[in-house]
């Protein structure tokens, strides 16, 4: 969060045509209602500007400083502006002291809000040029689409840090395009790798090729760089003890589609398989869990799980009694702790990576994974999944296969 400089303030102290600067002379009077509504405007940014709105206190009209003295007091009250309850939700907001023209002038400086409309006492302040008003129907129904613009999910967020050449345009053109469209419709498509890689949202726009969170998952071959956690860390437990030796572990990172092609590699080698020729006169064969099984509940760890705000990877703890599979991020939406698991209840945190794991071909109906698991388990002879669901994980315990009588 960047203000602006000595030189930005003094030309923006002067330009009194900015719709991005208001003075106050004192802070007495009317002046400290005026600067709330000026500081909801500013929060609200209708123009879009999507730069920080300036309320000079202890400037006139014209710009010039008018000498009033920069005491603790004023600056105290000026920084109550945020946390008097008077505007809602509550804008973020700096106050510094600057010395402006030889004289020194207190700078509110005000960031656009993230979810507008932002009140102050019931109502909608927005800049219209120089001036400030209250905002009209029409007003106030752009500024909830710009909140819903803002409150996109996590997995269709930008990537700032990451650049278009981060993503793999070979695995984009070869892979994902044939299996996300038809091939007359590929065929008769002249978008630009731009608009495509947009349309599919591995990108903000095509005119603004910033990676969002799905492209980095999807795409890039270095999703640690801007995803810490996105990865599988695998163990093999030789006991049944995190303490006991370790007999195996990997790390398993990159695109999502070869973390789970290289998961699945790394349960089937581990996973036993029985043979019964003596009870029939067909040869049995029995493994320790099902694959099905793992595979549904790994692929609902990685698509459900939270990547915000966490480095913590996806856990597959392999014991000799028994497989534990975390996922970073309790319930999301509709699901809750009580009803977690339970037929037809379903939400996605991420929704677009639900939808690119479909068009890859792991999942093939939605809302169904913990059902079939359950389903394989009960068909192998294994007992039913066990949850452990909280706030900041889940984790699924799985048995193997009761022996045979």
């Amino acid at each position: 969060m960047t203000g602006y400089s000595e030189h930005d303030l003094e030309c923006m102290l002067f330009d009194l045509e900015s719709d991005l600067a208001e003075r106050k002379e004192s802070f007495k009077g009317d002046a400290p209602t005026k600067a709330r509504e000026a500081v909801c405007a500013f929060a609200n940014d209708l123009p879009g500007r999507g730069r920080p709105g300036v309320v000079f206190v202890g400037a006139r009209d014209d710009g010039s400083p008018s000498g009033l003295a920069m005491t603790d007091e004023l600056l105290c009250q000026l920084a109550d502006i945020k946390t008097d309850g008077n505007i809602v939700p509550p804008p973020t907001l700096t106050v510094t002291k600057h010395l402006l023209r030889g004289q020194e002038v207190a700078v509110v400086t005000v960031w656009p809000a993230d979810s507008p409309p932002v009140r102050y006492r019931g109502r909608i302040y927005i800049r219209i040029g120089p001036r400030r008003g209250i905002a009209s129907a029409q007003d106030e129904r752009i500024l909830n689409e710009k909140r819903r613009h803002r409150d996109r999910p996590f997995d269709l967020r930008p990537v700032p840090s990451s650049v278009l050449t981060d993503l793999n345009r070979l695995r984009f053109e070869d892979e994902y395009l044939p299996a996300a469209f038809a091939p007359d419709i590929l065929a008769a498509n002249e978008r630009s790798y731009e608009q495509r890689l947009a349309a599919t949202k591995m990108v903000v726009a095509a005119d603004e090729p910033t990676p969002t969170v799905l492209g980095i998952l999807v795409l890039c071959p270095r999703t640690r760089d801007f995803i810490p956690g996105a990865y599988v860390q695998f163990l093999r437990i030789a006991g049944r003890e995190l303490a006991d030796p370790i007999s195996d572990e990997q790390l398993i990172d990159g695109p999502v589609a070869d973390v789970l092609r290289r998961t699945d590699e790394k349960l089937s080698s581990h996973n036993r398989t029985a043979v019964d020729f003596t009870s029939g006169d067909r040869e049995r064969r029995t493994s320790l869990y099902p694959m099905p099984a793992l595979q549904q509940i790994l692929r609902n760890a990685i698509m459900h799980r939270s990547y915000e705000s966490t480095n913590a990877p996806v856990r597959v703890t392999w014991y000799d009694d028994r497989i534990e599979i975390t996922s970073p991020g309790g319930p999301f939406g509709a699901v809750t702790e009580e009803n977690f698991g339970q037929p037809g209840v379903s939400d996605y945190r991420n929704p677009s990576l639900a939808e690119a794991l479909r068009v890859l071909g792991f999942v093939q109906r939605f809302g169904v994974g913990i059902a079939t698991a359950r389903r394989e388990l009960q068909l192998n002879g294994n007992p039913q999944p066990e949850f452990e669901v909280s706030p900041s994980h889940v984790k699924v315990t799985l048995r193997p296969a009761l022996p045979k009588r």
